[in-house]
């Protein structure tokens, strides 16, 4: 290949390239830099491309999380622990559980694991306090992490969007009418920082590609996160409020809330 060829090949690619980017719009599309950026221990490894991801700590060992209510219309298939704190065992709802006498955990025929609750024998309301604590620690952690890639994208409706991983902010709520794809390797992480709510519609999924892992996306959400019926969820749900999922929905990662987590013949499976 001669000199001229390859002057030819340079600008037709650097004119390709001004396109492609041209036809970009932030509020339509997110930017896709995939540059790598600061790693950081947490849940996932922090050594791919977005922000480092978010330590739950002991919150981490269960799949539901809350601190006033767990109330379920059976039945739901729940794969992983659920804990109850500072409100008792009788705010927890539709499971039957089985207490041991003296026990410091129950069981349930709904749930693969076992179920904790502040009133249950030491340790449990120790560890329980700590669990909650670490839930808020990594609310706080969530929502205050600075400098987004991505502000109002799509004016909050996210559904047919395909999203690299990043820092993603709202002022307000955010909606999912239609399945949207986060799509990112095993390492890449996903933080979304949401001022009002999440509304997820019946039948919409969140879509992981590219090897994502649920244990890499943090919804920190300070309204109610609403999952419709038959809907599916992936990542590490944070509300500072209440978690509501409707009938024959479901999640892969975990339900942490500051309130109430309501079920509906769901399934969910910790990641």
């Amino acid at each position: 290949m001669n000199r001229f060829t390859r002057a030819s090949n340079l600008v037709l690619t650097t004119l390709l390239l001004a396109v492609v980017v041209a036809g970009c719009s932030s509020s339509t599309a997110p930017n896709v830099d995939q540059s790598p950026k600061s790693p950081g221990a947490g849940t996932g490894t922090g050594t791919g491309h977005g922000p480092a991801p978010v330590v739950l700590g002991s919150a981490g060992t269960y799949a539901i999380l809350a601190k006033s209510a767990t109330s379920n219309v059976p039945t739901s298939a729940i794969t992983g622990n659920i804990g109850l704190s500072p409100a008792a065992a009788s705010f927890i709802t539709g499971f039957a559980l089985n207490l041991p006498v003296g026990g410091a955990s129950s069981t349930s025929t709904q749930v693969t694991g076992n179920i904790y609750a502040a009133d249950y024998a030491a340790p449990t309301p120790v560890n329980l306090t700590t669990a909650v604590g670490d839930m808020l620690t990594a609310y706080a952690d969530a929502a205050g992490r600075p400098t987004p890639d991505h502000t109002e994208l799509a004016a909050g409706n996210i559904g047919g969007l395909t999203l690299p991983a990043g820092l993603y902010k709202w002022s307000n709520t955010v909606t999912i009418p239609t399945s949207v794809t986060l799509n990112g390797g095993p390492n890449d992480v996903w933080i979304f920082q949401i001022a009002g709510g999440v509304t997820q519609a019946s039948g919409a999924r969140v879509v992981l590609t590219g090897g994502a892992l649920a244990q890499n996306v943090f919804w920190q959400v300070a309204g109610i996160v609403s999952i419709g019926t038959t809907a599916h969820m992936e990542g590490e749900v944070m509300s500072q409020t209440a978690i509501t999922l409707k009938t024959g929905a479901s999640a892969n990662g975990r339900l942490l809330a500051q309130t109430a987590v309501t079920l509906a013949g769901n399934t969910i499976v910790e990641q």
